[in-house]
């Protein structure tokens, strides 16, 4: 089999890295395509050996998009395409239409009221379902993400979840370089560690971490991604006078001379993930491989799971500014003593080989075809 990959753009995100760790662990050969922005990602891919090209998109109506990447898809001779992110799913859907190739498409980031960040309105919920039909399925990376589906009216039976994966050993803690992390950084040894992780966007809610970690004298914290929001963050920092203990790393991507995000979680001691709502939360997965206690809002990764609360976690309510209550579980923390925990069992739930299996089975399913094994693995 041979799938084209179709995604909106190619920075340091959650749906972008995940594309990069999942063709690592697909056993079918994988090119891909980027409407727009090759970034950092763009650039890890090439190092794997995928095949990573850029339709150079001008904007979000550039309808010419479509024949041209129709083109492609032909003169690739692909058995499948497969899109990720809303405007990679609209165009590709119908550019695959138009190549008379299967189409699977991947939702990581509908919420409740907003899709990857953008308030959700009555045009774009139509035109999504509109091009939603033009394929074979449509994949949730979690059950919340696959009900939010069926309520806006995806029939059930088009919708399969497939839960992102992680690759738990590279985030093993590594005590080593925790001391590396914090001497390159500046951090005493024995400081209490805040951490945080993702695109800097008013739904993170960044600025609850910030002002939690002002009201805990001698916490620190430690911010990786970038976004729009990072002046107002780096500003709120400054107005509650903790620019000494809030350091910002900006992308922590696969070509940065920065820490990695594994380095950044073995120097940290909690994580945190307040998130307005989430698709999934695949930064608070790579925290519990890294061993950490976690304090989270919503999270489909945790609060899909069956049994109840993971061990190590803390649910901070729904409310509006849960700025205390988040304050009080980071004290509780920090006054605990406790930096390191074993990874969960619930890990192995989120397994990136897992998640290649499952896709398989939908990538089948598509087509038509029987599963292929894994020994008939084909990279480009």
């Amino acid at each position: 089999m041979k799938a084209l990959h179709v995604i909106t753009g190619l920075g340091v995100g959650g749906a972008e890295q995940q594309l990069r760790l999942l063709l690592r662990h697909l056993p079918v050969r994988c090119d891909v395509v980027t409407l727009t922005n090759p970034g950092a990602v763009a650039e890890g891919l090439r190092a794997d050996g995928v095949r990573v090209r850029d339709l150079g998109m001008r904007s979000n109506r550039d309808l010419g998009t479509v024949p041209r990447l129709a083109r492609l898809i032909r003169r690739g001779s692909y058995d499948l395409v497969h899109t990720h992110l809303y405007r990679a799913c609209v165009y590709g859907r119908i550019a695959a239409r138009l190549a008379g190739t299967t189409v699977v498409s991947t939702e990581h980031s509908l919420g409740r009221a907003e899709i990857e960040g953008r308030p959700l309105t009555r045009g774009t919920r139509e035109l999504y379902l509109r091009t939603e039909r033009l394929g074979a399925a449509t994949v949730a990376v979690s059950d919340t993400v696959a009900g939010r589906l069926r309520d806006w009216g995806v029939p059930a039976a088009r919708i399969h979840t497939v839960p992102n994966g992680i690759d738990a050993a590279a985030f093993r803690f590594d005590p080593l370089q925790r001391r590396a992390t914090r001497a390159l950084l500046g951090i005493p040894s024995a400081a209490f560690v805040v951490g945080g992780v993702g695109r800097m966007v008013p739904g993170k809610r960044f600025d609850l971490l910030i002002r939690a970690v002002a009201a805990l004298p001698g916490a620190r914290l430690l911010l990786a991604g970038d976004g729009p929001e990072a002046g107002t963050l780096r500003a709120t920092a400054a107005r509650l006078g903790v620019t000494g203990r809030v350091t910002f790393l900006g992308e922590c991507g696969p070509t940065d001379a920065a820490p990695g995000i594994p380095a950044v979680l073995s120097a940290v001691d909690t994580f945190v993930s307040v998130s307005r709502e989430e698709s999934f939360g695949l930064a608070v997965v790579e925290a519990l491989a890294a061993g950490l206690p976690v304090v989270h809002a919503a999270c489909p990764a945790i609060d899909d799971l069956p049994g109840g609360r993971v061990p190590g976690t803390t649910r901070i309510g729904d409310a509006a500014d849960p700025t205390d209550e988040l304050t009080a579980a980071l004290r509780h923390r920090m006054e605990s003593g406790v930096r390191r925990l074993p990874p969960p069992p619930a890990l192995d739930h989120y397994d990136i080989r897992l998640s290649s299996r499952r896709l398989m089975d939908v990538y089948a399913q598509a087509v038509g075809t029987a599963p292929v094994p894994p020994t008939e693995r084909a990279h480009p």
